[in-house]
């Protein structure tokens, strides 16, 4: 993928927002979690660029996922991911 050259803005930001958090939800149904957190924290970083109404036009169930119930599985508080996995000798 490449990264856009001009940042979104209006209604085209708040779709982006709503689409990531949709993805991270669909790999979290999918138990990938790591993919699911770096969805997450692209996801949390967009929406905490949104005013306070682009933040209302989010459905409220993606508002929540994002906020509440994934910050419980991927906070701050809970211990890192492993980088690589340690071969048993």
């Amino acid at each position: 993928m490449t990264k856009q050259d001009t940042p979104l803005t209006g209604d085209a930001l708040i779709k982006e927002v709503c689409r990531r958090i949709r993805v991270a939800r669909s790999y979290w149904d999918a138990h990938k979690n790591a993919a699911c957190r770096g969805e997450r924290d692209r996801a949390l970083a967009l929406y905490n660029t949104l005013s306070k109404e682009q933040k209302e036009q989010i459905p409220q169930v993606l508002r929540v996922w994002l906020r509440y119930r994934s910050e419980k599985y991927f906070g701050a508080h809970r211990t890192p991911p492993k980088s690589a996995r340690k071969s048993n000798l």
